[in-house]
């Protein structure tokens, strides 16, 4: 679907490079630009490695992309990147606040002078800040830690750096949404709307959804709980006689359908749970009749009644079985989920193509970005 499209990436590590293989899983002709010798950090942030040597982190991140090496406080460097940008349809940084503008390669500049191109920035605490983002320090500073974790546990992170790919995705859909605009209009887009500003901080924030709406309706703080729900009962973890399972309760209907498949006629008939309401007044006798029926029978009985009573419910599965079940390759990692995309390209040696690049420019990628 982006066919044709130009994207230079000076982004590393998780965030930026989301973005960027997002558009080159879409179509476009993403070219990474990175350090000389060492390149994107996550390159060495292993084991495991690669028969080729890589990092299995810098390779989730990084298919469909070319590389090219280049120094930033090389003029040479400096003037081949600035003819690049100024070919491109959209450049996407994660560099800390005047980095690139002390090098003269300030995007105010380029997007003046070229009419066309989007700009987007990905920072940790907003365009005004300085300091560098990592998902860890936003995940504590925006309440995910505090919500995370057993009640009476310590707080706990997240066991993906989901904020930076919140915000890689805050960034790709910001991209698209700027693209689609400059295809409608048949003048130019202000500049101001093509300069695009992404943070983890505000994608961590947005992303608190109905927790926040929680605290925002009731004036109360947020708290942990663990494996169960703030607003839904039984919407949580239980035991059974050989593994875990979780049952998510979302309506009335199926709670009362939950009860029967689980054989507690008792709480299916009792007109003080048959409301949400009226559940999570009695969360804990709710919960403890559940866990004490689940115990006397392997999960396997149990989701076969549930399922075919139209309980939502499942097995807690590890990561090699979720990847026994999904498309997926140890070089080009777990296939994209969004319709109409497409592995075309592994992710590439440092700079693999920084040869073609230097001679051909943009011209290195084959006519409408594919390879």
């Amino acid at each position: 679907m982006l066919s044709g499209l130009k994207v230079l990436d000076f982004t590393r590590v998780l965030a930026g490079p989301l973005c960027t293989m997002m558009l080159g899983d879409l179509g476009a002709a993403v070219l990474k630009v990175e350090r000389p010798e060492s390149g994107d950090e996550t390159r060495g942030w292993g084991p495991p490695f690669d028969e080729r040597g890589e990092s299995a982190y810098f390779l989730g991140v990084n298919r469909n992309k070319k590389s090219l090496a280049a120094d930033l406080d090389d003029a040479d460097d400096r003037g081949l990147l600035r003819r690049l940008a100024a070919d491109a349809d959209v450049v996407v940084d994660n560099f800390r606040p005047g980095s690139l503008e002390r090098r003269g390669l300030d995007p105010a500049d380029f997007l003046a002078r070229h009419p066309a191109l989007l700009w987007c920035t990905i920072t940790g605490f907003g365009e005004h800040s300085d300091r560098p983002g990592y998902d860890f320090v936003v995940q504590a500073e925006r309440g995910w830690m505090a919500i995370t974790g057993e009640p009476d546990g310590a707080p706990m992170k997240v066991g993906v750096a989901l904020a930076d790919v919140v915000a890689g995705k805050d960034a790709t859909i910001a991209i698209l949404a700027a693209l689609a605009a400059r295809g409608r209009r048949t003048e130019a887009l202000p500049a101001d709307r093509r300069r695009l500003h992404v943070s983890l901080s505000q994608s961590a924030a947005a992303a608190l959804v109905n927790v926040a709406q929680n605290v925002l309706v009731s004036g109360r703080d947020a708290l942990r709980w663990g494996n169960a729900h703030a607003n839904l009962v039984p919407y949580q973890l239980f035991d059974t006689a050989d593994r875990p399972i979780v049952i998510a309760v979302g309506s009335d209907a199926q709670w009362r359908a939950c009860a029967l498949a689980l054989d507690i006629p008792a709480l299916a008939d009792d007109a003080g749970l048959a409301t949400n309401a009226g559940r999570l007044a009695r969360r804990d006798e709710v919960v403890r009749a559940i866990g004490a029926r689940l115990r006397t029978a392997p999960a396997a009985h149990w989701l076969a009644r549930l399922d075919a009573a139209g309980v939502p419910a499942g097995r807690v599965k590890t990561v090699l079985e979720t990847l026994a079940e999904v498309e997926a390759s140890p070089l080009t990692g777990v296939a994209p989920s969004v319709p109409g995309t497409a592995v075309r390209l592994p992710p590439p040696l440092l700079d693999e193509h920084g040869p073609s690049i230097r001679k051909g420019g943009w011209g290195a990628f084959a006519p409408g970005g594919h390879w």
